[in-house]
C-alpha cells in the first residue's frame, strides 16, 4: 500500500468535513473548500479521522491513493490555519501597491502592471517590496505566486525581479571590458 495514501488524516477542531457522490467538502474557520475524489477511490469519514481507500494495487491507482491523500490534506490544514507564500521584489524603482482587489507594480516597463487577485487570495505589501500572498487553496497559492513572478523573473546577471522569499537566484558573470 501507499504509505501515504494508507495515513489517515485527523479532522482538527473547528472543521467540518462532509464526504458526498464524488466529493469531499471542508469548511473552518479560513473557508470553503471541495476537492473530487477521483472513481476507483474511496473516502470514508469515521469519528474524527479521515480516511481514503483504494480497491486494488494497480499502479495508477497506487499513485491517484497518495496523491488524493495528500490534497485531502492540505484541504484540511488550508481551512483550518491557511497557507502562505511570500515573494521580494528587488531592483531600483521596482515596487508594489495594493489597489483594491488587485497589485500595481512598478517593474521596469514603460506602463505600471496591474495584476488582479482571484477569489480566495489575499495579499499585504511591506515596504512597498515584500509581498505576502495569503489563501486556503495551496494550489491556488502557488499558481497566484508563480504568475506574479513570472511578469518579471530574477535576472541572473544583476538580480532584479520578483523572486520568493526563500529563491537563491544564481548569479553570472558579465562581460569584462578590455579582455582579451
Amino acid at each position: 500500500m501507499s504509505r501515504i495514501g494508507k495515513k489517515p488524516i485527523p479532522i482538527p477542531q473547528g472543521v467540518k468535513v462532509q464526504v458526498g457522490e464524488g466529493v469531499v467538502r471542508a469548511e473552518g474557520p479560513k473557508g470553503k473548500l471541495s476537492q473530487p475524489i477521483p472513481s476507483p477511490l474511496s473516502a470514508t469519514l469515521d469519528g474524527g479521522v479521515l480516511v481514503i481507500g483504494r480497491p486494488d494495487d494497480e499502479r495508477k491507482i497506487r499513485a491517484l491513493h497518495g496523491l488524493t491523500r495528500a490534497l485531502m490534506a492540505n484541504m484540511v490544514s488550508g481551512v483550518k490555519d491557511g497557507f502562505e507564500r511570500k515573494l521580494d521584489i528587488v531592483g531600483i524603482g521596482y515596487r508594489a501597491q495594493m489597489q483594491g482587489k488587485s497589485i500595481q507594480l512598478a517593474l521596469g516597463y514603460s506602463h505600471p502592471v496591474i495584476f488582479p487577485l482571484p477569489d480566495g487570495i489575499t495579499a499585504e505589501i511591506d515596504k512597498q517590496t515584500a509581498i505576502t500572498l495569503r489563501g486556503a487553496d495551496k494550489a491556488l497559492l502557488g499558481e497566484t505566486a508563480a504568475k506574479l513572478r513570472a511578469l518579471r523573473k530574477p535576472d541572473p546577471y544583476k538580480g532584479k525581479g520578483i523572486r520568493y522569499s526563500d529563491e537563491y537566484v544564481r548569479r553570472k558573470v558579465g562581460k569584462k571590458a578590455g579582455a582579451k
